[in-house]
């Protein structure tokens, strides 16, 4: 809802600190740099893994969804261009946290840490691990995230809210 929002830079101002914009260059950069380094930890090796490169739509895309200010998977993710203009379908990553634990790269990895839940033999998951299969998807090549500040979500108050998509799926 909106009213989970900040509204005014008057409100975040006076009381929040803000995140980054997805133009950011040091984000961008904090953002490849968390998956990338992920990417090449996968043991065994992945004989295609792909480096991550930014797609600023996928970000814009991503920072669309965080201001809803909602706990839960875009509901447009599997609908054909709806998503990304070139891509017919795009994969996402949701952390939630407070606002002072939020890092770019400590997100990220700990969808990463998921990989303990990861059977690579069976190419299943004992528990959740589909935020794991999803950073390390070799199929994907590219990424946009952004981050939020939501007076609510999922519970919590004052919250961050980081998305990521990913392309392809």
């Amino acid at each position: 809802k909106k009213e989970d929002r900040y509204q005014t830079w008057e409100d975040v101002l006076h009381y929040l600190p803000t995140f980054p914009s997805i133009t950011d260059k040091t984000f961008i950069k904090d953002c490849l740099r968390g998956h990338n380094n992920c990417r090449a930890r996968v043991r065994p090796s992945a004989s295609n893994m792909r480096y991550m490169t930014w797609d600023a739509a996928l970000a814009r895309t991503a920072r669309a969804w965080a201001n809803k200010c909602r706990f839960q998977h875009n509901v447009h993710l599997g609908q054909k261009f709806q998503c990304h203009p070139n891509f017919t379908s795009v994969g996402e990553n949701i952390w939630l946290g407070s606002y002072q634990a939020f890092t770019t790269v400590g997100a990220i990895e700990s969808w990463y840490s998921e990989v303990r839940f990861y059977t690579f033999e069976t190419r299943k998951c004992t528990k959740v691990c589909g935020h794991y299969t999803q950073v390390v998807w070799d199929h994907s090549y590219k990424v946009g995230c952004a981050v939020t500040l939501c007076k609510k979500v999922g519970g919590m108050k004052n919250a961050a809210l980081f998305v990521c998509n990913y392309a392809p799926r």
